[in-house]
């Protein structure tokens, strides 16, 4: 009996809801969803003024690649594989993507069971019940449509923010390793210094034992070598820091020896363009990205409140048998009741409440395409600042080179001297100290436009795109 109600009520559902389907889907579109306005100019103002000239473009899905190091290589595709966070937003995909297709059966028939076990009305006799309840709601007034882009914006937000994860780890990942680079090089340029500093300290307290030099000289000399050595610390401190930041990126409990080798070179970028435009940004920048899922959304809950302002229609039935357990009456020990019809329910009167949520959903999504704009604006002014400092860091490593080329002249040049007697050991270390302070200047000079072109490409939103 209970399959043939259910046949009953599914004929019934359609014939129903094909007539009021037919009568009502033309007035019951969702309202239309707000363009989202395109703000970003037609190029960037900072970019290199003769690109002809420069090297190829970093590819936005494989930017770090420019460096030429494979160790780098590995340990972002380490830190892509094992990063907690990242972990975390792949299950909130899941997650959104569960509760979307949760949302898509809103309004498909729902069949349901229950029992009651209740008395007579003249308490004469307890009856045992078992039903069906059916429910078939009509997704009218654009509640359906609605109900749909919130649930299609939802996984989209959740995707937005793996890709925003995504993109922060990977530009964390090669930040952290120019910083470790940077300071393994600078530890050995002023380990040098520091051996330059104790042998110029010792040449002068030899002097100084043949009446050659005075106190002032020892305890300048002196005060040299120990700054030199006390300069050592902010380099190992470095080292530890970005190690442990690493272990972290990798989603390790602490730095393994195996991670990352020691190395005294630093990292370098060769010339290269800008291929990418402003515009693309709407596609690359995830929270532009967001932005715009934030307004599927806010025109979704919108289209919700103005469907709320209307009355819901289902098709409802019902089949209940029920059967005495103990006691007697009048009534017969066994029955079955059915019922097929329309579920009405009629907002009338609720002192604005409705109105008052769909003006508040309305603002709600002029919100979010005032947010889309300044998006865009702070999309385009990051990037526009990124590049602006890593042309002036190009600038200022270039000059910081020929510096230092200058003084690996002067240092020969004293070496030569100091092979024909014109010039002693104190005056070698003397040079030798400035071309050393002089390169590690211009190591700072290149670690931050290194760090520039990080942050460029951050900017950007590259990163590499999930498999799926």
């Amino acid at each position: 009996m209970g399959i043939a109600f259910l046949s009953a009520f599914v004929r019934t559902c359609r014939i129903g809801g094909a007539a009021a389907l037919a009568c009502l889907l033309a007035a019951c579109a969702a309202a239309p969803v707000p363009t989202a306005p395109d703000d970003a100019p037609a190029a960037w103002r900072h970019r290199p003024a003769d690109e002809a000239a420069l090297g190829p473009a970093p590819d936005l899905r494989g930017w770090w690649h420019a460096f030429g190091d494979t160790e780098l290589d590995r340990l972002v595709e380490r830190a892509l594989a094992g990063n907690l966070m990242l972990q975390q937003a792949r299950q909130r995909i899941v997650a959104a993507r569960a509760m979307a297709g949760r949302s898509s059966t809103e309004f498909k028939p729902e069949v349901g069971a229950h029992t009651l076990a209740e008395p007579a009305p003249d308490s004469s006799a307890s009856y045992f019940q078992f039903g069906f309840d059916a429910k078939w709601e009509f997704p009218l007034f654009g509640r359906g449509e609605s109900i749909a882009r919130i649930a299609d914006a939802d996984v989209g937000l959740a995707e937005s923010d793996a890709m925003a994860a995504r993109v922060t780890v990977v530009a964390e990942t090669v930040r952290v390793y120019v910083e470790l680079r940077a300071a393994e090089h600078r530890l050995d340029v002023l380990s040098r210094i520091a051996e330059a500093s104790r042998a110029k300290s010792v040449l002068i307290a030899t002097r100084a034992k043949l009446q050659l030099a005075s106190a002032s000289d020892i305890a300048g000399s002196d005060a040299e070598h120990a700054a030199a050595d006390a300069a050592l610390v902010e380099p190992h401190l470095a080292i530890d820091r970005c190690r442990q930041q690493l272990a972290v990126l990798l989603g390790e409990s602490e730095p393994q020896a195996s991670d990352v080798g020691d190395a005294k070179t630093q990292l370098r970028l060769d010339a290269f363009r800008i291929a990418e435009a402003p515009a693309d940004l709407l596609r690359t920048r995830p929270d532009i990205r967001r932005a715009e899922l934030s307004i599927l959304k806010a025109a979704g809950e919108l289209g919700i409140a103005h469907a709320d302002l209307y009355p819901r229609l289902a098709l409802g039935g019902s089949l209940t048998y029920s059967s005495r357990i103990v006691g007697h009456t009048e009534l017969a020990d066994t029955d079955s009741v059915v019922s097929i019809g329309p579920l009405i329910d009629v907002p009338i009167f609720d002192w604005g409440a409705r109105r008052a949520v769909v003006d508040a959903r309305d603002a709600e999504l002029q919100a979010a395409v005032i947010a889309y704009r300044q998006a865009v604006l702070e999309g385009v002014a990051e990037v526009e600042t990124a590049l602006a400092t890593l042309e002036r860091q190009r600038e200022r490593a270039g000059d910081l080179d020929r510096a230092v080329a200058a003084l690996e002249r002067g240092d020969t040049a004293v070496a030569t001297l100091r092979r024909v007697g014109l010039a002693d050991d104190v005056d070698r270390h003397a040079a030798t100290t400035a071309m050393l302070k002089a390169e590690l200047d211009a190591a700072a000079a290149e670690e931050a436009r290194n760090l520039a072109f990080v942050a460029l490409y951050k900017a950007l939103g590259g990163a590499p795109l999930p498999a799926s």
